[in-house]
This record gives structure tokens, C-alpha cells and sequence, in this order.
């Protein structure tokens, strides 16, 4: 019996996958506990609007973080940090403090998407990477004084 998944289920497919398991398998598990839905045409036609939907809505969100991209590669965030005779930083500077100077300065962005390849622990400017779509990354200024 064909099926559609609805959910990722173990050893057997990723959501929206359509696969082929036994009639037993399918009515009493899959389909019983709402993981999955019989193969027709309405089901297959209810599919293929909701993959277009998605689709689209993940072009929408695309375009979105490039937009954001462009404004961010033109700033810089700057942070006043104490420092040692020898011109070395006390501590250093975390993607959630980027994060929150970032919300300061009106953009919002998780502190999760922030990559800091090395640690901000030195006076100087720094490129930090944001991830705000796996298709759109940015390399951000940090300058530190």
C-alpha cells in the first residue's frame, strides 16, 4: 500500500515521502496514529499545493535575509572594552553580546546564527559570520576599542 508520510518516521522516510509498506504496517500503525495518509489523488494533489506553499515561502524568507544581508555588510558593531597595559582585552566579546548590540541598532538576529570562527579577544576589527539562511551569510565588522 502506497502512503504519504506526514511526519519523519524511523527506517521508513522523511515527511512528505510517498512509500510503498504493507496494508497491515500502513492502517494499523502509520495511518492509525496520524504519521501517514493513503495514497490518491486528493491526498497527492493536497501535497503538491502544500510543497508549492512551502516553496514560495521559503523564497519570501530568502529574499527577506538578503535584504537584511545588504544592510548588515555596511555596519560595523563596535564595543568599549578595558584592557591590560600591554593592550590586551580583559575577557572577550560572545555572539550574544553581538547579538544584543546588533538589537540595539534594530536588526534581530539569533544569537545561534552568529559564528565566531576564533574568540573576539583582541583590540582590532574582526569578521564574524551570521547564517541567517543556509543560501545567505554575512560577514559582519566587530570592531573592538
Amino acid at each position: 500500500m502506497k502512503v504519504i508520510l506526514l511526519t519523519d518516521v524511523k527506517k521508513q522516510g522523511k515527511k512528505d515521502d510517498v512509500i510503498n509498506v504493507s496494508d497491515g504496517y500502513a492502517t494499523n500503525f502509520l495511518i492509525n496514529k496520524g504519521l501517514a495518509v493513503p495514497y490518491n489523488e486528493e491526498n497527492k494533489k493536497k501535497l503538491e499545493r502544500d510543497l508549492k506553499k512551502r516553496a514560495l515561502e521559503e523564497e519570501e524568507f530568502i529574499q527577506e535575509c538578503e535584504a537584511l544581508k545588504k544592510k548588515l555588510e555596511n555596519i560595523s558593531v563596535k564595543f568599549k572594552v578595558k584592557t591590560s597595559n600591554d593592550g590586551r582585552m580583559f575577557g572577550t566579546i560572545s555572539s550574544k553580546q553581538i547579538a544584543e548590540e546588533l538589537k540595539k541598532l534594530g536588526y534581530d538576529v539569533d544569537k545561534k546564527k552568529i559564528e565566531c570562527d576564533h574568540a573576539i579577544d583582541s583590540i582590532g576589527t574582526h569578521i564574524v559570520k551570521i547564517n541567517l539562511h543556509k543560501k545567505v551569510i554575512v560577514d559582519l565588522k566587530v570592531v573592538t576599542e
